[in-house]
């Protein structure tokens, strides 16, 4: 295998979007804003979604136009019992153990976020390192300057050698132009990455079959 690190996104990626977690967190963005901020209801998806494209994440967008305290808004939209929507998956796990890279986390969520979550999925172990929203200020995913941290981060310096997983077809698509191997997970490449799969009993053949 010629990679020596593999950046896998967290929500949505490493649990299914069946479970409903991330549909839970978005709710809890709607709320902050409308409890927190004031800001109408009926506002308030049309100025997510002009944010999330703007600035690549939500959050980046309230800091830019209304100067929130970036760390109270990810206790709050984060604060979800995350029990009750995630469940260890085994063969997720043995897939991860058994590669021989170096893994580590990369999300546009606050690394207190992602230890939750991995401690939820009972991944903890697997993950030697977390780059998180913070980590990569003021960029977030999928702008070129984060991946470019990102790998510094991870002692990398090149990119053919790194794989970004992550279920965003524009995510992927980023990794891919920054020179990365790019896999989505869910759905279908369709040229946004080189490869794509749903079932984690494929990802270790995706690897090995690459020159």
């Amino acid at each position: 295998m010629r990679f020596t690190a593999i950046f896998f996104d967290l929500d949505d990626t490493l649990y299914p979007p069946s479970t409903n977690l991330w549909i839970a967190i978005k709710q809890r963005m709607n709320d902050f804003m409308r409890e927190r901020m004031n800001i109408p209801a009926d506002e308030i998806p049309a100025l997510r979604e002009k944010y999330y494209l703007q600035y690549g994440t939500t959050m980046r967008g309230l800091q830019a136009n209304h100067q929130i305290d970036s760390d109270d808004f990810l206790a709050y939209v984060h604060d979800l019992p995350l029990g009750s929507y995630l469940t260890p998956d085994p063969l997720q796990r043995s897939v991860i153990a058994s590669l021989p890279t170096r893994n580590l986390i990369f999300t546009n969520a606050d690394s207190s976020h992602a230890e939750r979550v991995l401690t939820a999925l009972n991944l903890r172990d697997l993950f030697p390192a977390i780059v998180d929203v913070n980590a990569v200020t003021p960029y977030c995913k999928p702008m070129p300057e984060s991946f470019e941290i990102a790998m510094k981060l991870a002692g990398e310096t090149d990119p053919s050698r790194c794989v970004m997983i992550d279920d965003l077809p524009r995510t992927t698509r980023a990794a891919r132009e920054a020179g990365m191997f790019s896999i989505l997970y869910g759905g279908s490449a369709n040229g946004d990455a080189e490869a794509h799969f749903t079932d984690w009993s494929q990802l270790i053949n995706i690897l090995e079959c690459q020159p």
